[in-house]
């Protein structure tokens, strides 16, 4: 499934404010900032033709944004570059319910995402995700479903 167009961060401005007005989480492989959008009455941005329309309506999904960025200094050549986008977008692709509505999210890749096995991602994206959650005030993941191990 790919993200939609309206969940890319697409201008320099958009990734300067999240990397100015947002929160900053590290670990090892990658780091995240995070720009939450309060006080946001829609869950989308309407586009230019709908802005006679801009009331959105309370059922829409929050809308959460992301940008990947890795550099040739700290990821490496072409080839290692683009497999760590790929794996952060995954992780925000499967794992975005974690994360509170309606932000930007910022991940820039390290040299260690390529070497680390998809599990270790997953749990310290994950971690990033609860910490993030709980600096927040009024800020939760959706809800998850309860599974049985019995």
């Amino acid at each position: 499934m790919r993200l939609s167009p309206e969940q890319h961060l697409r201008t320099q401005r958009d990734f300067q404010n999240v990397r100015q007005a947002g929160r900053r989480y590290q670990c090892d492989a990658f780091t995240l900032w995070w720009w939450a959008q309060a006080g946001t009455a829609c869950a989308r941005r309407p586009a230019p033709d709908e802005l006679s329309n801009a009331d959105c309506a309370p059922s829409a999904a929050p809308l959460r944004r992301v940008g990947v960025v890795a550099s040739r200094a700290a990821v490496g050549n072409a080839v290692q570059r683009n497999r760590a986008k790929r794996r952060l977008r995954a992780l925000f692709r499967l794992h975005q319910g974690e994360l509170p509505p309606s932000g930007d999210l910022l991940l820039v890749a390290r040299r260690l995402l390529n070497r680390l096995p998809w599990s270790v991602l997953e749990k310290r994206f994950l971690g990033i995700c609860e910490q993030l959650c709980r600096a927040l005030p009024g800020a939760s993941p959706a809800p998850r479903t309860a599974t049985s191990d019995a």
